[in-house]
């Protein structure tokens, strides 16, 4: 099995990658940090998946932030500053449509694939019963929505493919340690084990779907 994994060098992307290789997966890992890849950038995403041949039977998107800069998750509307929104669609949304624009010749069509991003349950909204986070919660609300677009397109062209939004749980990274408080977490490893067994199981006819952990369906 070949997988990509764009953002390998983060907490959850590198214990993707690595239970990938221990179920027996060949590894092909893509990120800022190792490879210069920025997901915000057309021509950045087309260079490096430009560069790749052959076919992956799972592409998984690890990328995203939570904070980006000075602006962290806003508690109330008057927090709101418009570089921040548009820098958390940049990066949570607009990046993986452009990895599914520029990936999806990746993905094979004459066998069963799939092409996982991951989203956060605070996207969903009719889950939404706190409010806040705006520019996060809205991102991933688009991210989800993209997802569901593609897998729609993709499905007249991959009939096998799986495209779906994950939502990870609560995992114990850098990405996270400022906004734990109460909730309880599990380490990347975890959450890797987790996710990877949500994929394995997955059908067609469930493409297009938001799942957590669990496997359980997270509402739109």
């Amino acid at each position: 099995m070949q997988v990509l994994i764009i953002g390998d060098s983060g907490g959850i992307g590198a214990a993707l990658a690595a239970e990938a290789e221990a179920r027996g997966a060949e590894v092909t890992g893509l990120s800022r940090s190792a490879d210069g890849l920025d997901v915000t950038r057309e021509d950045s995403v087309a260079a490096h998946l430009g560069a790749l041949e052959g076919e992956f039977d799972a592409i998984w998107v690890a990328t995203g932030a939570l904070e980006i800069g000075a602006h962290g998750p806003e508690k109330s509307l008057r927090d709101l500053d418009a570089g921040a929104f548009a820098a958390q669609f940049a990066l949570n949304a607009t990046g993986p449509a452009l990895l599914l624009k520029h990936g999806a010749r990746l993905l094979p069509r004459d066998r069963p694939a799939t092409f996982a991003a991951l989203s956060a349950r605070v996207g969903s909204i009719g889950d939404n019963r706190a409010g806040g986070w705006y520019a996060y919660r809205a991102s991933k609300a688009a991210l989800n929505q993209i997802v569901r677009c593609a897998s729609i397109e993709l499905g007249r062209t991959h009939r096998q493919l799986v495209c779906v939004a994950l939502h990870p749980g609560t995992v114990a990274t850098p990405f996270t340690e400022k906004y734990l408080g109460r909730h309880p977490a599990v380490p990347p490893e975890e959450a890797a084990r987790n996710l990877w067994s949500v994929v394995e199981d997955l059908t067609p006819e469930q493409t297009g779907r938001f799942f957590d952990w669990a496997g359980k369906d997270v509402a739109w």
